[in-house]
C-alpha cells in the first residue's frame, strides 16, 4: 500500500474528527465562512461527482437478477425514514424548522458510507452497492415530494424548485462521475485513494458554511436537535434490519445491508438543500447527522463483522473435529 492511499485512508477514517474540528472553527470564526454561502450546491456537485466515481452501470445488475431484495430496499428506505423523522419531530415537540430539517434528512437517499459500512459488518455489499445506487436515482423524484407531503404544512416548501435542484446537483453529477468511471476507468483508478478524500471535504466544507450561519443560534438548539438525530437513526438501523427481515424475508447479511442503507443518510444533500430551500436552521439535523450516523454505523458495523467472524471460527472449529473424530473411526476400522 502506498503513502497517498495510507494518507488517504487515515483521512477518511477520522472524518468524524474533522467535521467536530471544522465546526468549533467555524463556530467561534464565523466570519470566514459565511460569504461563501453561495457554493454550497457546487460543493454538492463536487461530492456527488465523487460519488459518482465510485459507481458504475454495473452496479444496478442486481435491479435485473434480485428485484425483489432491491425494492424492498428502497421502499423501506423511503418508508422508515421519513415516518420516524415525523414521529420523533411530534414526540419531541421540534420547532417547526428543525422538524422539517430532521424528515428532510429522512427523506434523502443512501449515504455512499453505508456500503463500507456492509462490507466491515460482512453482510451483503453488492446489494448494498445497488440499493444506494439506486435510492440516489430514484430520490430525484421521491425526496422532494415525500417531503412535501409529511412537511407541507409546517414550512412552505416548492417541490418543483427541490426537483430540480437534485436533477442539476445531485443526478447529473452522478451519472457524470459514473461516466467517467465507465470510459476512462484506469484513469479513476489512479485517483480512486484521493475520492473519498474530495468528499470529506465537500462535506466539511458545507458543515463549516451551515455552523458559521447558525453560530448565533446553534447552542439553543444543538442539543435537542442531537436527541433527534440520535433517536432517528437508532431507530432507522433497528427497524431497517428487522423489517429486512420480517417484511422482505431476508437473511441476516441481507439485512445487515439494509439496515445500512436505511440507517446512513446522505447528509450532505440534505443540508445543501435545507441551506438553500428553507431557514438555515433546519439544516443543523443534517450537521449533527453527518458526524453520527458514521459513529453508530462504524461501531455497528465492528460489532456485526466480529460477530460474524467469531460463528465462521466456531463453525470451522467444529467442522475440523467432526473430520478428525471421522479419521479416528476409519483408522480403528483399518486396524480391525
Amino acid at each position: 500500500m502506498g503513502t497517498f492511499t495510507k494518507i488517504a485512508q487515515t483521512i477518511t477514517k477520522l472524518f468524524p474528527l474533522w467535521v467536530i474540528a471544522i465546526s468549533l472553527i467555524a463556530f467561534y470564526y464565523p466570519s470566514l465562512f459565511r460569504p461563501y454561502v453561495k457554493a454550497i450546491p457546487y460543493l454538492l456537485s463536487i461530492v456527488m461527482l465523487a460519488m459518482g466515481l465510485t459507481m458504475s452501470f454495473h452496479d444496478f445488475k442486481l435491479v435485473f437478477s434480485r428485484p425483489r431484495d432491491v425494492f424492498w430496499g428502497i421502499f423501506l428506505r423511503f418508508l422508515i425514514m421519513p415516518l420516524v423523522a415525523l414521529c420523533v419531530s411530534k414526540a419531541m415537540g421540534l420547532s417547526p424548522e428543525l422538524a422539517a430539517g430532521l424528515i428532510l434528512v429522512g427523506c434523502c437517499p443512501s449515504g455512499v458510507a453505508s456500503n463500507v459500512m456492509t462490507f466491515l459488518a460482512r453482510g451483503d455489499t453488492a446489494l448494498s452497492v445497488t440499493v444506494s445506487s439506486a435510492n440516489t436515482i430514484v430520490a430525484t423524484i421521491f425526496t422532494p415530494y415525500i417531503f412535501l407531503l409529511l412537511a407541507g404544512k409546517l414550512v412552505p416548501i416548492n417541490a418543483e424548485a427541490l426537483l430540480w435542484d437534485i436533477v442539476f446537483t445531485v443526478l447529473i453529477a452522478v451519472l457524470l462521475g459514473m461516466i467517467i468511471n465507465t470510459f476512462a476507468a484506469g484513469y479513476v483508478a489512479r485517483i480512486r485513494p484521493a475520492i473519498p478524500v474530495v468528499s470529506v471535504l465537500g462535506v466539511m466544507g458545507l458543515i463549516a458554511i451551515l455552523v458559521a450561519v447558525n453560530a448565533a443560534r446553534f447552542m439553543s438548539v444543538a442539543l435537542v436537535a442531537f436527541i433527534a438525530v440520535v433517536l432517528h437513526n437508532g431507530f432507522g438501523l433497528l427497524l431497517g434490519f428487522w423489517g429486512a427481515r420480517l417484511f422482505g424475508g431476508m437473511s441476516v447479511d441481507k439485512s445487515k445491508a439494509i439496515a445500512f442503507e436505511i440507517g446512513i443518510e446522505n447528509s450532505g444533500l440534505a443540508l445543501a438543500l435545507a441551506m438553500a430551500h428553507l431557514n438555515p436552521i433546519a439544516a443543523i439535523p443534517a450537521g449533527i447527522f453527518a458526524v453520527w450516523h458514521n459513529l453508530t454505523g462504524a461501531a455497528l458495523a465492528s460489532y456485526w463483522g466480529s460477530k460474524a467472524a467469531k460463528e465462521e471460527r466456531l463453525q470451522m472449529e467444529g467442522t475440523t473435529a467432526s473430520e478428525g473424530v471421522t479419521d479416528s473411526k476409519n483408522v480403528k476400522q483399518s486396524d480391525a
